[in-house]
């Protein structure tokens, strides 16, 4: 499966923005995740920067720590905040409070997501053991470039 036409990405990317229910907010690589293109929050961004669209919820659309990303005290920033709070957003210093991500289509259909599995050892990973090595009696084992 080959990578996504331009255009075809752009109109999903819009389209998982305009997704984004009023009041509720979602990071740049929630986005990108939604719209079928995970690790793409860049392009997410790059795509909002050129937005010519008025109708679009640009605004919903944050930093993954719920941060907005437009520098404080900017236009740009004022009227992110100003939008949000419109919604009901709760907005303090530039980040979102007391909101989690819009939740996700299986969120939606199945509830919360569960937790990860368990992290897995590596292949070739042995477990410690106090037990002496066979062979060594008992002995700590001779170190490297240690001289007798």
């Amino acid at each position: 499966m080959g990578k996504p036409a331009a255009d075809d990405a752009h109109g999903r990317i819009l389209a998982a923005i305009r997704a984004i229910p009023a009041g509720e907010v979602a990071g740049y690589g929630e986005v990108a995740r939604r719209a079928g293109l995970p690790g793409r929050a860049r392009l997410v961004a790059r795509l909002l920067g050129q937005n010519d669209d008025p109708a679009l919820p640009w605004h919903r659309v944050l930093r993954s720590d719920g941060r907005i990303a437009f520098p404080e005290g900017s236009r740009g920033f004022r009227e992110q905040s100003q939008r949000l709070r419109a919604e009901g957003v709760r907005v303090e210093s530039g980040k979102v409070k007391g909101q989690r991500a819009a939740a996700t289509l299986d969120e939606q259909m199945w509830g919360m997501p569960m937790a990860p599995p368990p992290a897995r050892q590596h292949r070739g990973a042995t477990k410690k053991t106090t037990r002496p090595a066979s062979g060594s009696k008992g002995r700590a084992p001779a170190r490297r470039g240690a001289r007798s």
